[in-house]
């Protein structure tokens, strides 16, 4: 099975956490699919001398095909509030009726309820520790 990793992706510490992330699905025996580094980050191909406008539509573009060939998409909720991306792409996975996992660590929320009840919807199962993500995914896993 092959698991789209749908997380913030704009500082050292969250970019560390999406490797962390792969590299237990991996463990797990899941193929993954990680934007910054399967897709690109379009900061860093800009600066490098990409074009701003074909480099983001190649991304999205790319992001969006991934999301398609996946089975499964982990969606990182963790911040103030959950990364506007994270949300675009589980709104798409949800839709093509996609396995679609949260992943919520963070104490932080407007709503004593849980995440947004949107978000909350479109989720078959929201994880709060490693451990709880691992009896998650193995369950589906094991069909």
């Amino acid at each position: 099975m092959k698991i789209y990793i749908a997380g913030p992706l704009f500082n050292e510490i969250e970019l560390e956490h999406n490797r962390r992330m792969k590299d237990f699905l991996h463990e797990l025996g899941f193929e993954t699919y990680l934007p910054q580094e399967d897709g690109g980050i379009s900061y860093d191909l800009i600066k490098k001398g990409g074009d701003a406008s074909q480099t983001r539509k190649t991304i999205f573009k790319k992001d969006v095909e991934e999301i398609g060939k996946s089975d499964i998409i982990l969606c990182i909720l963790d911040g103030r509030v959950p990364d506007e991306g994270t949300c675009i792409e589980l709104g798409m996975a949800y839709s093509l009726n996609k396995i679609c996992i949260g992943y919520l660590t963070d104490k932080r929320s407007f709503d004593p309820y849980g995440p947004s009840l949107m978000i909350e919807g479109c989720l078959g199962a929201t994880a709060h520790s490693m451990e709880e993500l691992k009896g998650v995914l193995l369950q589906y896993k094991r069909g």
